[in-house]
């Protein structure tokens, strides 16, 4: 039997450079989501336009797209193929006719709720190797991380704003 392969240098610097760590995280992340709501057919992508639009009836795309980090061509893609399911219906915004307003449809509400409790199980499962402290740790990490390079990226990050919230006299 021969000896086990030695990792080169060149590789070991390639699999331990925060890049690619984000990369493969990322990569199973998205597979660890989409194993837990095979059963619905729901990507992550999916997942996040259309909890943006239940907290953000009539968003127009591109404020879409900004909300959850995307670029327009992204976010597109992704609104044609949840409207093709019947999760969502696109028409003209009321307050200009040439923006496009994009709403979360009886069915998408409920696909939505559907996806609530494997959507959870998938998180659970992706922090599982994690313990409490280290999962907090990871997540400000990762807050720091991205909010000090927000600039650098191709797609604007601008969550929209919250819901107003009626004052009961």
């Amino acid at each position: 039997m021969p000896a086990p392969q030695k990792t080169p240098v060149s590789l070991s610097r390639l699999y331990a450079r925060p890049g690619f760590l984000l990369r493969r995280a990322h990569q199973i992340s998205a597979a660890v989501f989409e194993d837990a709501c095979k059963d619905l057919g729901l990507t992550p992508a999916q997942f996040g336009v259309l909890t943006v639009l239940q907290a953000h009836p009539g968003l127009g795309q591109s404020t879409l797209a900004r909300a959850l980090g995307f670029d327009k061509v992204t976010v597109l893609r992704v609104l044609r193929g949840l409207q093709a399911r019947g999760f969502v219906a696109r028409g003209p915004a009321e307050d200009n006719r040439r923006n496009v307003s994009v709403t979360l449809t009886r069915e998408g509400e409920r696909i939505l709720q559907q996806a609530q409790k494997p959507a959870e199980r998938a998180y659970r499962r992706l922090m599982a190797p994690l313990n409490r402290e280290q999962q907090d740790q990871l997540l400000e990490l990762l807050q720091l991380l991205t909010g000090g390079l927000e600039d650098e990226a191709r797609a604007a990050f601008v969550p929209p704003p919250a819901p107003a919230t009626r004052q009961v006299a």
